[in-house]
């Protein structure tokens, strides 16, 4: 392909600075729009933004900045979100406006100024609850958890457990949080209006992004970030349920590939695929594993025993469809991640504010 200038909204985020690295290696020109809100980056430019990147300081709701952040722009990888599945179950219009009407902003300028190519980060949170196959080995779907007081797994129709499997592309989504919705909106909208206009749009659902330059003081950021600030302000990890449900975690230098690739295949176009590293852990055993990598193994994980609203049990990726298509593969080895993980976080200071996000979520009823 040849070189391009590349619009990154929300690009001054974890997963943003590492794709302009990833773009301008490939010798593509480019732009960040990003309005570095507070809870995220306390205002201020991250010191780790490539210099030979244009930041542009802005909301993409804002249609003055986004005219002039859309200037030139041949293609644009659209991350700008608000995340986390907890914070959107009270914080609903501000995830809502910012994913939402963020996307629909961008699309009102992209169908008079079309670009070659969008590529949209959705999230593995559209599946809700992962795949699952029954004692007979059929797949199941929809699998709600009946009754957590008798189990935290789903079960089928006699109380008989179900069996996680890898989560494909064609699962149906079964939407279990505002955030959750948000982004199949987010995506849902890119693949109709990019088809209508003749752009090429791809969605990507991430799984559990991770890696140096997550946000640490943001106590609805991934997991492994929240985990590592509670580790290195000598706290045990807060884990939720019984520890036992199992994720799939990818290293955010892989996504970025994933992403460069997306914009790159010209087969992509059209397609949705799963961003993953195609391997899973349980919740208790990555918050362990951590510990270990920072050198806190002393420091055991608190399981509370309660259910937040929104979260799902299992679900991790079916990346052969990446792969074949795409042709990405993670190459992260997880400890090493880890260990990668641990050494950044030492250098770093981490406000623990988890305690503080545990107790807007209680007092709205929405941990049982």
């Amino acid at each position: 392909m040849t070189t391009e200038c590349v619009l990154i909204t929300g690009g001054a985020g974890f997963i943003g600075r590492r794709l302009a690295l990833n773009l301008l290696r490939r010798g593509h020109r480019v732009r960040l729009l990003d309005s570095l809100i507070e809870q995220v980056h306390g205002g201020r430019r991250p010191a780790a933004l490539p210099r030979e990147a244009e930041l542009l300081v802005g909301d993409v709701r804002d249609p003055v900045a986004l005219q002039k952040a859309l200037a030139g722009v041949d293609s644009v990888v659209h991350l700008a979100a608000e995340v986390g599945v907890g914070q959107s179950m009270y914080a609903i219009e501000r995830y809502v406006s910012a994913n939402d009407l963020g996307t629909a902003a961008l699309f009102q300028h992209l169908v008079e100024n079309p670009v070659r190519r969008v590529v949209v980060a959705s999230s593995m949170s559209v599946y809700g609850e992962g795949l699952y196959v029954d004692s007979a080995g059929a797949a199941v779907e929809e699998s709600p958890r009946r009754d957590i007081a008798y189990s935290w797994d789903p079960t089928d129709d006699y109380g008989v457990p179900l069996t996680p499997v890898a989560t494909p592309e064609w699962k149906r989504p079964n939407i279990a949080s505002v955030y959750a919705l948000t982004k199949f909106v987010q995506e849902q909208m890119t693949m109709t209006l990019t088809a209508a206009y003749g752009i090429g749009g791809v969605a990507l659902r991430l799984f559990n992004v991770y890696g140096p330059g997550q946000a640490l003081s943001n106590p609805y950021t991934g997991v492994l970030a929240i985990f590592a600030s509670r580790l290195a302000n000598g706290k045990p990890p807060l884990v939720f349920e019984d520890g036992r449900q199992r994720r799939d975690f990818v290293h955010v230098d892989d996504v970025a590939e994933a992403f460069a690739l997306a914009l790159e295949r010209p087969k992509a176009a059209g397609q949705v695929y799963n961003v993953g590293s195609g391997r899973d852990h349980s919740v208790v055993q990555i918050a362990e594993m951590l510990a270990a990598a920072m050198n806190r193994a002393e420091i055991a994980p608190e399981i509370s025993g309660k259910a937040r609203a929104g979260d799902i049990r299992h679900c991790f990726a079916d990346t052969s469809r990446a792969e074949r298509e795409l042709g990405f593969r993670a190459k992260a080895e997880f400890l090493e991640g880890l260990g990668e993980l641990a050494e950044w976080v030492s250098r770093q200071k981490a406000r623990d504010r988890v305690t503080e996000a545990r107790r807007e979520l209680e007092a709205r009823g929405l941990v049982a």
